[in-house]
């Protein structure tokens, strides 16, 4: 049995290594990762599709569409419109969360499940003993809609001036050559989803820097959860998301006011942190929770 993987390279998806890692404990199972003009050579059992758009489905293959986010502004709604009516129907759907369904309002009767990010359980280190090069690491996209010129500048000639800063990420020509002139502000990657975790401990503290406005304040930061992961402390912008989180898994985190005005490295420095409990957040239980291996095991029970 074959599972091809299929995106068009353009986001970080750490889930598609937890995927891989995840069927290897089974061997009657090949996994490969494909763009969409590869998929009909390939001719894979299982088509696994992240979205984006998909048009036109493969002929004898299992399909399933997985949804991490809903689309952005601007036309957001027109976006997600065309993604319901026009994406061919697969066989399951997978969502990050109930807002990302609820976005895309599909009509019909194909099973879904729900996927959030999780965290590797080998990877659930301390950070105490590792050499802090950075005092902060943001880790993530850094698209102008994510609007963190302001963060950055407060390193350029703000409170946080000196302070050294590493951004882990990629296509940041434009920001990089901006910031030149600052060499406390760094940037690196794309590095693999396994080797993060390596960069994040080097840190002594982390921005989870979300915008306040949907989707991205409806959705899980994953990259906070390989923060908690790694036991670094958080400094967050405050939004619905994270303040439910910390209700409902603990720990403690830095929040930011809107216009950074208590981004002062005193006040974090003498902030009392500590780590949520992730214990449900390891990638197999995000994985078997969404229900797409109980939907697998119907197709392929002499697989499973």
């Amino acid at each position: 049995m074959t599972i091809a993987f299929v995106h068009n390279g353009i986001s970080f998806l750490p889930e598609v290594d937890a995927y891989i890692s995840y069927f290897r404990n089974y061997p009657e199972i090949k996994t490969m990762v494909l763009k969409a003009a590869e998929v009909r050579e390939a001719k894979a059992h299982v088509e696994w599709h992240f979205l984006g758009t998909h048009f036109k489905r493969s002929e004898g293959s299992v399909l399933i569409h997985e949804y991490a986010s809903a689309s952005i502004a601007p036309f957001a709604g027109l976006k997600n419109t065309i993604k319901r009516r026009f994406n061919c129907v697969p066989d399951y759907r997978i969502f990050s969360n109930e807002y990302v369904r609820d976005q895309f309002s599909f009509n019909d009767e194909i099973g879904y499940g729900f996927r959030s990010h999780g965290v590797t359980r080998n990877a659930l280190m301390t950070s105490h003993d590792a050499q802090k090069d950075y005092d902060f690491i943001y880790v993530g996209n850094i698209a102008k809609e994510r609007r963190l010129d302001g963060l950055f500048d407060c390193f350029a000639e703000g409170r946080m001036k000196g302070r050294r800063l590493l951004v882990l990420s990629d296509h940041y020509g434009d920001l990089q050559k901006k910031f030149s002139p600052y060499p406390n502000i760094h940037f690196q990657g794309p590095v693999r989803f396994d080797e993060v975790y390596k960069y994040i401990v080097r840190a002594k503290y982390a921005f989870n820097y979300i915008p306040n406005r949907e989707p991205f304040n409806k959705q899980v930061p994953s990259k906070f959860l390989d923060y908690a992961a790694c036991d670094i402390p958080v400094v967050t912008t405050d939004y619905e998301w994270i303040r439910k989180f910390e209700q409902r898994y603990g720990g403690k985190y830095f929040y930011l006011n809107e216009d950074l005005s208590n981004l002062d490295w005193d006040e974090i420095s003498h902030f009392e942190f500590s780590t949520p409990d992730l214990t449900g957040w390891y990638w197999e239980k995000q994985i078997e929770g969404s229900g797409v291996i109980q939907f697998l095991q119907k197709e392929y029970p002499e697989i499973f």
